[in-house]
């Protein structure tokens, strides 16, 4: 396996970090602020938007982009290193429309879209003129186990009707969300895995409420974690996606790759932190010496950068797989590396916060924000537990490669 990023990968990475450094970080400041203040600054995005895709840096996630969609197509593995430069700033995303949970949604309206679904919801999206939400989690169940999903969705006539309450919408409170994939159940008698489907269900549809946004740890999102209630809310039958019964296959296709770039963007925000701890143990002074003359101080240094590449490498890796052999292939791959790269930001901007002192709790630097993404980053897109049941089972079916019980007999 060969991981060397190729040269149009690196001609991307060199555009990409000279557009951040131009547009993005200058605006940073103001972004946050207003962000802060409980406003979604649209016209800082609105007005970077069209420079990022007049320079190729457009809709960069998707390998299977056809000739007629805007943008530029790239392998899981191609696009990973530039996920993972966006990562730095975590709104960036947007400016290139590559942000979640977008990247998922068009990803499985590309693969099970009809054509009008398409061109009414996939091309606005591929352009950037919209934004949408996913309904997959609830507040009453445990949705690590996501056939206990109990939202339905009922045929009447030639509508769906949909009641229930989803949790975690992340971009319902966006200014340009439009629409929200919403799994419920719809065949309450089928085997487990075949009583959900997924149903396109806009934001103005009647009987669809934002109950509240949820803060992380304390920490708005600007674009929200809503709460969203659907109270009888009644849809064409033509805004099913893909086929009744297969929610579980759809929801499977959307999952495995932004798992991928949730990672990449955490290998992004880690590489900050420490980039940040590393100025301020040599800037700042304590007992007459340089914070990174301490020991405990250089080995937490050295724990960082040992983590990170190594979260890389595995992230990598889970790409390439998928690129080769699918996503099914690389289940376990994805899985681990989602255990991996959450705990890896937990730990890294940790140690950040502890460098910097009490300022690192601060919103003085990002270090809090990221560390509270990390946290919740171990939730997203299934939990750890689950994450690890997967690695786990694959080992267990795996046949020793020594007599297994000459070993143990000598052990004895």
């Amino acid at each position: 396996m060969d991981f060397e990023y190729s040269d149009k990968v690196k001609e991307l990475q060199a555009r990409l970090t000279a557009f951040m450094r131009r547009h993005v970080y200058p605006a940073d400041a103001e972004f946050r602020a207003r962000a802060e203040r409980g406003e979604f600054p649209l016209d800082i995005i609105e007005r970077l938007k069209p420079l990022a895709r007049a320079e190729g840096l457009w809709n960069l996630f998707l390998p299977g982009l056809r000739e007629d969609e805007p943008g530029t197509r790239l392998t899981n593995l191609e696009y990973a290193p530039l996920a993972e430069i966006m990562g730095r700033v975590p709104w960036s995303s947007e400016v290139f429309n590559c942000s979640a949970p977008d990247t998922g949604n068009m990803e499985i309206l590309h693969l099970f879209a009809t054509p009008e679904q398409r061109e009414r919801w996939l091309m606005p999206l591929l352009r950037g003129e919209i934004r949408s939400t996913v309904g997959i989690t609830e507040p009453g169940v445990a949705s690590s186990d996501p056939t206990n999903l109990k939202t339905r969705i009922v045929r009447d006539g030639d509508h769906y009707v949909i009641t229930g309450r989803k949790w975690f919408n992340t971009g319902a409170r966006h200014p340009l969300a439009r629409f929200c994939l919403v799994m419920g159940v719809t065949n309450p008698e089928a085997e487990p895995h075949g009583r959900h489907s997924f149903v396109i269900v806009p934001f103005d549809t009647p009987g669809v409420r934002v109950v509240r946004d949820l803060p992380l740890l304390g920490h708005h999102a600007p674009e929200g974690h809503a709460e969203v209630a659907f109270e009888g809310a009644r849809v064409p039958v033509a805004n099913l996606l893909g086929e009744e019964g297969k929610g579980f296959a759809i929801a499977q296709a959307r999952l495995g790759p932004g798992r991928i770039h949730h990672c990449m963007r955490t290998i992004g925000q880690c590489e900050l932190a420490l980039e940040l701890m590393v100025a301020r143990a040599q800037e700042r002074e304590a007992f007459g010496r340089k914070l990174a003359d301490f020991s405990n101080v250089r080995d937490a240094i050295a724990e960082c950068r040992l983590e990170i590449d190594q979260a890389r490498l595995l992230t990598l890796h889970a790409a390439w797989l998928m690129d080769r052999l699918g996503n099914r292939a690389a289940r376990t791959a994805v899985s681990a590396i989602k255990v991996v790269a959450a705990r890896m930001q937990t730990r890294v901007t940790d140690r950040a916060i502890q460098v910097f002192g009490a300022m690192g709790l601060t919103p003085d630097t990002p270090l809090a924000y990221l560390y509270t993404w990390g946290r919740a980053l171990r939730f997203i897109d299934g939990p750890d537990e689950v994450h690890l049941n997967v690695v786990a089972r694959q080992e267990l079916k795996r046949e020793p490669q020594s007599p297994l019980e000459a070993v143990l007999r000598r052990a004895e």
